[in-house]
């Protein structure tokens, strides 16, 4: 479902002991390091700047191997003084055997570590919700990059889409927008990030960076962006790996 997710962080360093405490109780630990970003996986934060200010209003939700490291999960981040978002337990109104539970991180966006008998396979995020100003808007944002990015799009509930390749999920709910978020899809094929970016234009999206390698991050790294209703950056990237 995603390739990665990165959000921009008010104190680099608070945000990261916060990440790195809750999400070694899910037995993941930091894959990268550098002066630019903090990385677990497919998870990434990097310090806000006068460009790019602080995510806001995100909920990201981690997958849990088990309900024990749910628990865990919420056990840790309260033991380090962070604030509470929702005690471990079912929630029903997601899935049947949905467990939960929920901090705020140090920017106010609520974290979550899931378990569940679906949860998204290779990759650490299970879903994510994003608060969107209009939900028909961003339904229609995501309708004209989904052939593109191999995406589907869903009625969820009257107020809520949701957007899935059918492992892991992004929601579009509606309220105060969720700011400053980048969100990256992955493909196999570069003509697929050019018409990604050609029909997001063409619809009158804004573009944020048109196709193209970008070999500063690694050799091969070929995207290309584009800037939701809200103005999320939305990347589609081919690594070229192999």
């Amino acid at each position: 479902m995603f390739d990665h997710v990165t959000i921009r962080v008010t104190d680099r360093a608070a945000s990261e002991r916060f990440y790195t405490t809750v999400l070694t109780s899910l037995g993941i630990d930091q894959s990268y390091r550098t002066a630019a970003f903090s990385e677990w996986q497919d998870f990434s934060l990097a310090a806000a700047d006068d460009s790019h200010p602080p995510t806001r209003r995100l909920h990201l939700a981690f997958a849990a191997p088990s309900r024990e490291q749910v628990d865990a999960f919420w056990r840790a981040g309260i033991e380090a003084g962070y604030s509470d978002d929702g005690r471990p337990g079912p929630r029903p109104q997601y899935r049947s055997d949905y467990y939960g539970a929920f901090l705020v991180d140090p920017d106010g966006n609520s974290a979550e570590a899931v378990h569940h008998g679906a949860l998204r396979r290779g990759g650490i995020i299970d879903h994510l919700w994003i608060r969107v100003a209009d939900v028909t808007a961003a339904r229609r944002f995501y309708e004209t990059i989904a052939p593109h990015a191999a995406l589907r799009v869903e009625r969820a509930a009257p107020d809520r889409v949701r957007v899935t390749t059918g492992s892991g999920s992004l929601s579009l709910v509606g309220g105060v927008p969720s700011e400053n978020l980048h969100l990256a899809f992955p493909t196999g094929d570069d003509t697929a990030v050019q018409r990604f970016h050609e029909a997001a234009t063409e619809a009158g999206y804004v573009s944020n960076g048109p196709p193209g390698e970008r070999p500063q991050y690694h050799p091969g790294y070929y995207a290309a962006y584009v800037l939701d209703p809200d103005g999320n950056n939305v990347e589609l990237v081919n690594h070229h790996r192999g």
